[in-house]
């Protein structure tokens, strides 16, 4: 078993954005299904859940205490974060390992005070970590904070999920790229923003994504941490991304060994 949920899709604003009136937050009021939550996965082996990210603020009514076998982060900014600061407070003797990338600032108090949390040494970059259920590498991004993507592997499935970044540094570019042609599945990008002439700061856009996908070349693109900005791009041009691009939306899911898709994601992609 090996099954990776995508529990929110969103940038740090979400979607709606709260008093905005265009399209796709208005799309996203009406249509509960069009909402998407902080940029967040679970991964579901036989172990349990593994949490990648943790900026959903309601992460104590979505799983018990024991559902939980570990949280993996990519960086310390509040909406990948944010949950955490409840499920602390546990007052069970189990403690919830957290793996993270090498921020010594961390969040708020989280290090001082991680109640049944348990922050485990930082990542070292591109060094496997091989556990029971999968095999997960950390990749340097570029971000305004110390941020990682990582390569999941079961088996033969490979999964590439890299946000929050702009662009990826030149040794990420290259050990990707260094992969076994045809063998990285999916690739989990982060697209914020619709094409821009400028090109952004922080996360990005339509431009920067098709450049990733031409060098990387993964069988299936999927865009996530989607602002509502993007969202309406897409509604207006609904034809405008290649075949095997595929757009994220809140609970869909993926699957390892059959590699195929939830056949929501199709019903999904037309509404855009």
């Amino acid at each position: 078993m090996f099954d990776i949920e995508f529990t929110g899709t969103g940038n740090a604003g979400q979607v709606p954005v709260w008093g905005c009136q265009c399209k796709a937050c208005l799309r996203a009021i009406a249509i509960p299904a069009q909402r998407r939550a902080p940029c967040s996965l679970a991964i579901r082996t036989s172990l349990g859940i593994t949490l990648l990210d943790a900026g959903r603020t309601d992460l104590a009514e979505r799983y018990a205490f024991d559902d939980i076998h570990r949280i993996v982060l990519t960086h310390f900014h509040m909406d990948h974060v944010q949950g955490l600061f409840h499920l602390r407070w546990s007052e069970r003797e189990e403690k919830i390992p957290v793996f993270r990338p090498d921020d010594p600032a961390g969040a708020d108090d989280l290090y001082k005070h991680p109640g049944v949390l348990t922050f485990q040494p930082p990542f070292t970059p591109f060094q496997p970590v091989m556990w029971e259920d999968f095999t997960l590498t950390p990749l340097p991004l570029q971000h305004s904070k110390v941020t990682l993507g990582y390569l999941l592997e079961k088996d033969d499935f490979r999964i590439a999920y890299l946000t929050d970044t702009v662009g990826l540094p030149a040794k990420t570019e290259v050990f990707l790229s260094n992969l076994s042609p045809g063998t990285l599945d999916y690739l989990i990008i982060d697209c914020s923003e619709p094409p821009r002439d400028i090109p952004p700061k922080n996360h990005n856009d339509v431009n920067m994504v098709l450049r990733i996908h031409q060098q990387l070349r993964p069988k299936k693109m999927i865009l996530t941490h989607i602002s509502h900005r993007l969202d309406c791009w897409l509604i207006d041009n609904p034809h405008a991304i290649p075949d095997n691009f595929i757009i994220a939306y809140d609970g869909m899911i993926i699957s390892a060994p059959s590699m195929t898709a939830n056949k929501q994601l199709i019903s999904h992609e037309c509404k855009l």
